[in-house]
């Protein structure tokens, strides 16, 4: 018997990890959100374009979480955003 977490489910918890390291320190945060982030939106446009060329074998559910992944990242960055103003602390010293 696998366990198959639900779209959901993926989602909460990449927001987790996210808001975690964005608590953690902003400054690596900031980092990996930009090139993490560029990365995923990369693969997914180059994926869903192979897509339109040609039909795969790939299942519909990657395309869902590779969009959930690039929201995730997004909604972590913007609720550590509001909550602190705007303000990071490596901008601040």
């Amino acid at each position: 018997m696998t366990y198959r977490p639900s779209l959901l489910e993926i989602f909460l918890f990449q927001v987790i990890i996210w808001l975690g390291l964005w608590l953690l320190t902003d400054y690596v945060a900031t980092l990996l959100t930009l090139a993490v982030g560029a990365i995923v939106l990369a693969v997914l446009v180059i994926a869903m374009l192979a897509e339109l060329v040609e039909r795969s074998k790939v299942p519909r559910r990657y395309f869902s979480i590779m969009a959930l992944s690039l929201l995730a990242i997004i909604v972590a960055a913007g609720i550590y955003v509001s909550i602190f103003d705007g303000k990071l602390a490596f901008l601040e010293q």
